[in-house]
Order: C-alpha cells, then sequence, then structure tokens
C-alpha cells in the first residue's frame, strides 16, 4: 500500500507485539473500534511490531484487519520508538489528516470512549469528558445501564427487563469476574442477601457488570438470580472506569432517586449481611459504631473460630487449638509464594521471630496464605518457623474483609486480649526489628 494514499487520512500507529499480554487484551478493543470507523474511509491504522521473529509477526498480524510495516523494515520499527516517547506497550499514537500528532495517549482513549472517541482531536475528549461530568450530575439508573443500542438488562436464561423497571429501586451495581477467587466467595453471600431482601418484599436489585473474558466464566458466574449487562456489553468497562474501580468485588449502591449512595458496600454485606441494607450514610453510621462495639469486645477466638475451624497448624502438621494462643501477642502475615516483595520481606521477618520468641515465648506469628496451590503452599510454608491458616482455609476471605487486606504483605498485630493493636506493623518490624515487639504505641 503506497504511503501516498494515506495522506489526508487521520492515522494511528500501534506499537505492540504478540509476546505482551496486555497488547493481545487491547487488540481485540482497536479492531473492534476500527471496524466500527472503516465505513468512513478516513481513518486507518498502522501496526509497529516489537514481535522477535518474523513467524510471530505474521501470526499476530493475521488477525488485524490494518496495516503494519513490513517486519523486515526492522530500521523503521526502531526508527519510530524515539519520537513518540514508545517506553512501554500497547503503544497507539493518533495521528491527523496531515500528519500532525494528536495524542500520544490512544490506547487510553479507544478504552475510555471507543469510536465514540473519533476524530480524536483534544476538544472532541474534552466534550465527551464534560458529558460525563454532566451526566454524573445527572445521574439516574438509567444514564448508567442504557447504552445508545440497549435499554435492557439480562437474567440467567437470556429475558429482557427494561431498565425502567428498576426506577425507584435500591441498586446493587456488581463488578464481579468468577476467575477471581475472592469474587466468586462474595457472589454467594451476596445471593444470601439478595433472597433474604427479596423474601422480605424489599425494592432491592442487583445488576452484575461482569468483567470475564469469555462466556463461559459470564455463565458461571451468572448462578446467582439477579440480572446482568450481557456478556462482554461495551458498558462493562466503560462502568468500571466511571465508578473508578479498583478492588473486587465491589457493590455500588444506587437509591431509588439513581444517585449513587456508596462506592463500595461489599464489606458491609459481607460483615453485616442484611443489616446493612438499605446501604444509607445513616445505616453506615450505625454500622460504624457496630463494629467500634465490635471491636472493644474483640478476642483472639472471635477472630480465628468460625464454625468447626477452631484451629491452625502447627509446622509438624498438628492442629493446634486457638484456645491455646489466647494471652500471646499474635502477627497475622497475609502473604503469597508469588508475590516478591513478600519473598523478600519473610527472611527479616524470621530472624525478628526467632529474636522475640527467644526473650518472650507469649509470641506467635500465624501465615495466610494467598498462594494459588497447595504446593506452593507447602514449598513457602517450609522456610517458616510459625503456625499457619491451613491452604485455602474458608477463613482467609473474612480475615482479608476484617483488616481490609488490600495489597501483600501485610501485618497485623492482635495483643493479648484478642483486640488489634495495630495493622503497620510491617512497617515497624522493617523499621525496628524485634524492638517493635509488642507494637503497641507506647
Amino acid at each position: 500500500v503506497k504511503i501516498d494514499s494515506l495522506k489526508g487520512k487521520k492515522l494511528g500507529l500501534y506499537f505492540s507485539a504478540s509476546w505482551c499480554g496486555p497488547c493481545r487484551r487491547f487488540t481485540p478493543n482497536l479492531i473492534e473500534v476500527y471496524t466500527e470507523l472503516s465505513t468512513k474511509g478516513d481513518f486507518e491504522v498502522i501496526f509497529v511490531s516489537a514481535d522477535e521473529d518474523e513467524e510471530s509477526f505474521n501470526g499476530y498480524f493475521s488477525k488485524m484487519p490494518w496495516l503494519a510495516i513490513p517486519f523486515s523494515d526492522s530500521e523503521a520499527r526502531k526508527r519510530l520508538d524515539e519520537p513518540f516517547s514508545v517506553n512501554g506497550i500497547p503503544h497507539l499514537v493518533l495521528l491527523d489528516e496531515n500528519g500532525k500528532v494528536l495524542t500520544e495517549e490512544g490506547v487510553e482513549i479507544i478504552r475510555e470512549y471507543g469510536e465514540e472517541g473519533y476524530p480524536f482531536t483534544p476538544e472532541k475528549i474534552q466534550e465527551l469528558k464534560d458529558l460525563e461530568e454532566k451526566a454524573k450530575k445527572e445521574q439516574s439508573i438509567k444514564t448508567i445501564l442504557v447504552s445508545r443500542s440497549r435499554d435492557f438488562v439480562v437474567t440467567s436464561d437470556g429475558s429482557k427487563v427494561p431498565v425502567s423497571e428498576l426506577e425507584g429501586k435500591t441498586v446493587g451495581i456488581y463488578f464481579s469476574a468468577s476467575s477471581f477467587k475472592p469474587s466468586a466467595d462474595f457472589t454467594q453471600k451476596l445471593a444470601e442477601v439478595y433472597s433474604k431482601l427479596k423474601e422480605n418484599g424489599e425494592k432491592f436489585e442487583v445488576v452484575m457488570i461482569s468483567l470475564d473474558d469469555d462466556e463461559e466464566s459470564f455463565r458461571q458466574s451468572f448462578g446467582a438470580p439477579w440480572l446482568a449487562l450481557p456478556s462482554k456489553d461495551k458498558s462493562c468497562e466503560k462502568l468500571a472506569r466511571y465508578f473508578e474501580l479498583s478492588t473486587l468485588p465491589t457493590v455500588v449502591i444506587i437509591g431509588p432517586d439513581g444517585k449513587t449512595l456508596h462506592p463500595n458496600a461489599a464489606d458491609a454485606i459481607d460483615e453485616h449481611g442484611i443489616v446493612a441494607y438499605p446501604f444509607t450514610p445513616e445505616k453506615f453510621a450505625e454500622l460504624k459504631e457496630i463494629e467500634k462495639a465490635s471491636e472493644a469486645t474483640q478476642t483472639l477466638e472471635s477472630v480465628l473460630v468460625s464454625g468447626g475451624l477452631d484451629f491452625v497448624l502447627g509446622k509438624d502438621g498438628a492442629k493446634v487449638k486457638v484456645a491455646d494462643l489466647v494471652g500471646k501477642t499474635i502477627l497475622l502475615y497475609f502473604s503469597a509464594h508469588w508475590c516478591p516483595p513478600c519473598r523478600a520481606f519473610t527472611p527479616s521477618l524470621v530472624e525478628v521471630y526467632k529474636k522475640i520468641k527467644e526473650k518472650d515465648d507469649a509470641f506467635e506469628v500465624i501465615f495466610i496464605s494467598s498462594d494459588r496451590d497447595q504446593s506452593s503452599f507447602d514449598d513457602y510454608y517450609s522456610g517458616m518457623p510459625w503456625l499457619a491458616l491451613p491452604f485455602n482455609d474458608a477463613r482467609k476471605s473474612s480475615l482479608s474483609r476484617k483488616f481490609k487486606v488490600q495489597g501483600i504483605p501485610m501485618l497485623i498485630a492482635l495483643g493479648p486480649t484478642g483486640k488489634t493493636i495495630t495493622k503497620e506493623a510491617r512497617s515497624l518490624v522493617m523499621a525496628h526489628g524485634a524492638d517493635a515487639y509488642p507494637f503497641t504505641e507506647e
């Protein structure tokens, strides 16, 4: 294709490679937008490959409907990196019809606005941002869930329910991914709460926003009796950005007036069940008082005992009763073998543990694993001298929510009475070593 034939067209220079996971996930988005815009006849994309061999290039490019710089022209491909500040991929540079750079943030624009971002000028992007701001001010259940091509949500059997039927109800917008275990675990809890509220005749509905990549995963996560946006609906990612999604599971609560009541009620639902309904500011203030009262009466058993699970594992595999640990200072160590910062921190904690145990035997650490399989757990735990929750123990997810564990490694210190001393024990250990014991403010 002659370069001259591209004159007067808007161009996207798409820096990508088959070995790059984020690229492979983004390419279908770009294909969708390209297909929509191809009817205009004035937009083209040129693939600039970072593949390492021609076979990989050919395999990846064969799935693309646009043009490419030949793989053999390595000089041209490398030459383009510098003027467009390509420090990572996927990277999409958008040029106007005169060849001038419109933006180097093409990936973000396509993800956020899709074909609606066309012609990708600063004025158009600002217009879309202004519309979003206006939509937030004038938010209703319709502005949230209705798109240009769809005014309904679906049931698990595929039936269509008009979004208008949700007006006047309290609605939980449930962002979920069935492949992510915390989401799968929480789905069961939410389903229980949902069913009880419906039995009580409450005007409450849940609309699931699935972030799963395939239809099968979507169906698995749709086992509960609520509504959902259709699988892979364009609005799914758009809503994730609109509500500034930062963690899973998330349940955004929309009030009967269509305004956001709470950005994420998942923790409250998990901890308090139907007591958290109707998720108003007044109810959350009430729950906060309940949590304060609960913290004041917290014991080691109330933290670690759940149903018939009243033990932790010793190094020899023996079951150590939680009751036998009462009266000790306990560190709950949230960690995983796959996490490099965890592996870097564990040897320091082992050293600190041994020094504290020499001075005071009324001290223990309990490893709470986020490992993905039993062998990884066993391998990692073999280098630890302390106790552990069994791998895949049901208490792990509730403990993570109770202590709001957003990242690992995390170290929670519980005093001899079982009350929480600090959630910042890791930074204390890093700063002061064994001298931080017993981790109190004093």
